[in-house]
């Protein structure tokens, strides 16, 4: 693909998702003149830039957006549900355009009738023809007549002088253009080439109504500079520029049947460096190889200081350096794939906002926590998940306007998208206002579908009852819609979320809502865990979620009911055994003291016993896949250096 167009194309989704914001930020502010000005001038700067390219459809349908966005900025229309839905149209029209170009280099055959279609749409608010455009081909070419008429009289050479023109131009500025940071006279001013320039009044002066800051003036020049040069003046003026190639001695009467519109230059400026996402993908599995070769020198100093003591020293000290060193490394090369997940929230609103006004809800959608960062693979395949839960939250989380009312409610419904970091962990918790799931139902709609048995679904908790919503082909739809309701497919969203790792929960309260909470890693990166013992095996556990290592006397742990305890600084603290909680065998206690994590749960303080502790070790996490993939309380798996695979344990997991 030629690199300008890939260029335009990259930009252009930018400026798409930018209007996009703005449009659904204007749809709850319609007063909001930040958001008309940014809008207006993404839609601007992408119309001009359409005009490099053979895009005439985008171009126009475009243009007419823009002078649908000036009679907004002119306080002549006010942004109602119907101006932003004739906007958000096309917009998404271009977006498909731009697929369209990514895929086959052109856009679709049915673009032309499209835009027409956008054109209609958005100029039915201003009751202007579709045909009323700048620079299009149906604009006149009288004024060339007069043009050739007054240079031959203003010229010394006159007709001489004429004969080196090689381009005609007419610029008709904005009437806003001071607003938008253009100087015409300059821009004129500065046409290479320039033979002679012509200064008129596009419209007779108001003189009662006199705006000092409304540009009412047209300019027409010769030059004696190719249409080429000529274009790079008015680069992203491409709507406000009539270019004619002239041919000697015809002056004016055998002109191309169309004229040339300003474009873009042809040289951008690089201001980044696009890298295929594969080279840093190894670049990252270098790394990991690197981290898992320095971990085998730990088990090199052991062995070192068990022979030469210098030499286990010396060992020790080149072991910290490149420790160090591997630390850095990861940690730029995760830095490289790490993107803010706003990147993927900013697509949810326009998607939350199309599927509530197919289903005649009412909803609001607050997103928070953009800023958190994540790997890119896991940023990107947040997306699908996220919209079926979105989706369903829609479609069977809100109620209708009517029932709300009657339920005391606001008649709107609102939803929140939330991103926050735990430790090493990323959660993302979808949330309604809406009725929430009642567990009864679910436990109806369960056996009708003979999904477990009926001694099963009876032993099951309101809370086990509503994770059932997970089940593979469970459904509470009465009828088979384009819009899924909640729990239709939500085996798909736990699935996907397990293929990254990651862990689903749900929790709803009858009436008042329910809260779907995504739990996954922020990257493949670098964990430290400390490496302990359970019986004859070793774990790893992440050294983020112990708060403290101690030791407690066996006489000072102490039988409360059917588990145990002791007391930490006046606090009574509950103790488990890892053993016990893995269903590993257990190593009598004795009578010597028990090593005990203290482990932050909540606001609460737990102490797991184990059977020994050994190293710090920095390792490359790892999520488990295939059978092993959805085995709880385990993170996932890390290679040491001596070649042993470690677990490493989500220890609040095997608590809760």
């Amino acid at each position: 693909m030629d690199e300008l167009l890939e260029q335009f194309l990259i930009e252009g989704r930018e400026l798409v998702q930018l209007a996009v914001d703005d449009l659904l930020a204007l749809e709850r502010d319609p007063a909001d003149a930040a958001r008309i000005d940014s809008v207006f001038r993404a839609v601007h700067t992408l119309k001009g830039s359409a005009g490099l390219f053979d895009c005439a459809p985008m171009t126009r349908a475009l243009h007419a957006a823009e002078d649908l966005l000036g009679a907004v900025r002119a306080r002549r229309l006010a942004a109602d549900r119907g101006v932003i839905d004739a906007l958000l149209a096309c917009i998404s029209a271009n977006e498909a355009w731009f697929a369209s170009i990514t895929r086959t280099g052109t856009l679709p055959a049915s673009a032309e009738d499209e835009a027409e279609g956008l054109c209609a749409a958005l100029r039915a608010p201003l009751a202007v023809p579709d045909h009323a455009e700048h620079g299009t081909a149906a604009s006149n070419r009288e004024w060339l007549t007069p043009l050739f008429d007054r240079a031959r009289t203003m010229l010394p050479d006159g007709d001489a002088a004429l004969e080196t023109a090689v381009t005609a131009i007419r610029y008709t500025p904005a009437a806003d253009c001071f607003f938008l940071g253009d100087d015409p006279m300059a821009l004129a001013r500065s046409i290479p080439g320039l033979l002679y320039l012509h200064i008129a009044v596009r419209e007779p002066w108001n003189l009662e109504n006199f705006d000092p800051f409304a540009c009412n003036v047209r300019f027409a020049a010769l030059s004696t500079a190719p249409a080429a040069d000529i274009r790079q003046v008015f680069q992203f003026l491409p709507d406000q520029i009539e270019i004619l190639p002239l041919r000697r001695n015809e002056f004016g009467a055998n002109l191309s049947d169309r004229p040339e519109t300003g474009d873009l230059a042809d040289d951008i400026a690089l201001r980044t460096l696009r890298v295929d996402a594969s080279r840093i993908d190894a670049l990252v599995d270098l790394v990991g190889e690197l981290i898992v070769a320095k971990n085998s020198l730990a088990h090199l100093v052991g062995r070192a200081a068990a022979t030469d003591l210098t030499l286990a020293r010396a060992l020790a000290a080149s072991q910290a350096e490149i420790e160090r060193l591997a630390a850095a490394m990861h940690r730029a090369a995760m830095g490289v794939r790490t993107l803010p997940l706003e990147r993927t929230f900013r697509l949810l609103p326009r998607l939350v906002r199309d599927i509530a006004a197919a289903l005649g809800r009412e909803v609001v959608f607050d997103i928070a926590g953009g800023e958190v960062t994540a790997d890119k693979s896991i940023a990107d395949a947040l997306f699908e998940p996220l919209l079926h839960v979105l989706r369903n939250a829609v479609a069977h989380g809100i109620e209708p306007a009517a029932v709300r009312r009657a339920a005391g409610k606001a008649e709107a419904g609102r939803i929140g998208l939330k991103a926050a970091r735990s430790g090493d962990q990323i959660v993302i918790a979808v949330s309604d206002d809406g009725a929430g799931i009642d567990p009864s139902k679910i436990r109806a709609a369960a056996r009708a579908r003979a999904l477990i048995s009926d001694a099963a679904i009876d032993a099951l908790t309101d809370h086990q009852a509503t994770q059932l919503i997970f089940t593979p082909g469970f459904s509470t739809a009465s009828a088979v819609t384009n819009i899924s309701g909640r729990g239709v497919g939500l085996d798909s969203v736990r699935a996907s979320v397990a293929a990254l790792g990651g862990s689903v929960s749900l929790a709803s309260a009858i009436g008042a809502g329910s809260t779907v909470s995504i739990s996954l890693p922020q990257a493949v990166a670098v964990t430290s865990v400390m490496v302990v013992r359970a019986g004859t095996e070793l774990f790893g556990v992440p050294m983020d979620v112990v708060a403290e290592v101690t030791r407690v006397p066996s006489a000072r742990i102490l039988p409360i009911r059917d588990g145990e305890a002791f007391v930490l600084r006046n606090r009574t603290v509950p103790l488990l055994r890892l053993s016990s909680l893995l269903h590993t065998e257990a190593t009598p206690r004795g009578s010597t003291d028990a090593r005990v994590l203290i482990v932050a749960f909540g606001d609460q303080r737990v102490g797991v016993e184990v059977d020994s502790l050994g190293d710090r070790a920095d390792v490359m996490l790892r999520p488990l896949t295939g059978l092993l993939s959805s085995m709880p309380g385990v993170l996932g798996a890390a290679l040491m250096g001596d070649g042993r695979v470690l677990l490493v344990l989500d220890l609040p997991e095997l608590i809760g």
